[in-house]
């Protein structure tokens, strides 16, 4: 089979990249690219190690030189947020990615690409194998479901890691040093609903064209969430027109802003042009007020004909769109010992409903743990008040800023040694790994760091070559500079 990527560098990386994507491994799904990486290490003679969680950790001695230096941990993800267009026939759990290059970025032709965080498992599996790139004792971590709660890194035995440094690899920025980041939980909020069956004129709705995102990374940007548009849609309605809900969907993934809502409405005969009127009319204020952020989103709005069918109850209806128009959602406050950085938000990226009940689900992210909560207890508050009950899953800690690092030093150094610029350091408001690093292992000396990608979690999302080259040289530079002398 032709290889995408053959004759880009660096070609070992770019080689085991296009392995990974050959792979499925969207979150959920990583026993085959687990099993690879063990495989990796049995072929190789290395000790490894393969819990039953499916996380990996890969060992390697020092390179001769090395042996008196500090363990360094090099550490990434092994799944991937799995979208793709909706029209595409793409099979998630059998079929490996459509890799393209286009302008030196690669893409995978009408779904994610899964840069984050494969690159991250490419370079750390290219060192491993390298006779030549100079070291300390390595320890390679790859985890499980880091996208859907970090489960893999929340289940690893962290006891059998001696690393003193950890280089994460699950950052998208070149030229960027991460220090701190976030912590974060999942809300899921549930709505117990009951039908009846009714009479009136089908009405299928959609809130589409938005470019969604990483709720942590994009939350500042102001894209509009789907799930949010379409609350506020069917609200404006049913301020003129009864309606009530047969069914209703939107978002994938509770860390991705939502760009695709549906909505299925009955309402009665005699109101359709009205209806017309005013999904013609939001349309337009979406329109205008989204104008920078999310220039293509639009409102289709399908009469499916006269029917009799079974609808959530004006009352339970009533109490969703309340629920919809009065959650909090995005930015809710920033960072005042950071400019511009977002210290607390949320996103409601995943939405259903189903036959008896309406889910929402929550991502939850702040810098400041007791603002996290605050925000869980509002869900709960409004769950509460309409009858419904709200749960928290997936929690993780944040990852607190250190005045002083050896190795961000070290990292910053290098770079401007390398490329003739200065890195710069940043926390995000993303969440990474290295929280549950920091509070498991105290002391340990982190960064993160990663090539330039763009529109991560999303179907336009691309990795740039020539990053990951310069990122390459940088991370072998970094360890190389890692001798122990200078600790």
């Amino acid at each position: 089979m032709e290889r995408k990527l053959a004759g880009y560098e660096p070609e070992r990386v770019l080689y085991y990249f296009e392995e990974l994507c050959k792979i499925p491994h969207g979150s959920g799904n990583t026993g085959a690219i687990s099993d690879y990486c063990a495989s990796f290490a049995r072929e190789r003679g290395l000790r490894y190690i393969q819990d039953e969680t499916g996380n990996v950790i890969i060992f390697k001695p020092a390179s001769a030189g090395y042996e008196k230096a500090s363990a360094v941990i090099l550490q990434g993800h092994l799944d991937m947020v799995a979208e793709k267009t909706p029209d595409s026939s793409h099979d998630f759990l059998r079929d490996g990615l459509d890799l393209f290059v286009e302008e030196d970025w690669i893409g995978a032709r009408d779904t994610t690409l899964g840069g984050d965080d494969g690159i991250a498992v490419a370079y750390a599996l290219a060192i491993l194998e390298s006779d030549t790139i100079l070291h300390p004792p390595l320890e390679c971590v790859f985890t499980i479901d880091e996208e859907t709660g970090m489960d893999g890194a929340q289940a690893l035995d962290t006891s059998v890691l001696a690393g003193r440094y950890l280089i994460n690899l699950d950052s998208e920025n070149e030229g960027t040093v991460l220090a701190s980041c976030a912590g974060g939980l999942r809300k899921n909020c549930v709505l117990p609903v009951e039908r009846t069956a009714m009479d009136g004129v089908l009405y299928h709705l959609e809130v589409n064209g938005l470019r969604g995102g990483h709720s942590g990374a994009e939350i500042h940007t102001e894209r509009g969430n789907a799930v949010i548009l379409a609350g506020r849609l069917l609200y404006e309605i049913s301020r003129e027109i009864p309606l009530v809900l047969c069914a209703m969907e939107g978002g994938l993934k509770d860390n991705a802003i939502p760009r695709l809502c549906t909505a299925d409405i009955l309402i009665q005969k005699g109101s359709e042009n009205r209806l017309e009127e005013l999904v013609q009319g939001i349309e337009a204020d979406l329109k205008n007020e989204y104008q920078m952020q999310d220039p293509q989103v639009c409102v289709l709005c399908q009469n499916q004909g006269e029917a009799r069918t079974e609808a959530v109850t004006p009352a339970g209806t009533t109490r969703i769109l309340f629920f919809l128009n009065n959650c909090p959602n995005g930015v809710q406050a920033m960072s005042h010992h950071i400019a511009g950085l977002v210290e607390t938000s949320l996103n409601l990226g995943v939405m259903k409903l189903t036959e008896e009940a309406f889910h929402a689900h929550f991502s939850i992210r702040s810098s400041v743990r007791s603002r996290k909560y605050v925000l869980c207890r509002k869900l709960e508050f409004l769950c509460e008040l309409l009858g419904g009950e709200a749960e928290s899953t997936a929690e993780y800690p944040e990852w607190a800023f250190r005045s002083e690092s050896h190795l961000r030093h070290v990292m910053c150094e290098a770079y401007r040694d390398l490329i003739g610029k200065s890195m710069e350091v940043q926390a995000i408001h993303a969440g990474l790994e290295c929280g549950l690093f920091d509070d498991r292992m105290p002391g340990m000396d982190m960064v993160s760091i990663g090539p330039d990608m763009r529109d991560i979690h999303t179907t336009a999302e691309r990795l740039s070559i020539p990053s990951v080259e310069r990122t390459w040289r940088l991370l072998c530079e970094v360890l190389r500079r890692l001798r122990g002398e200078d600790e």
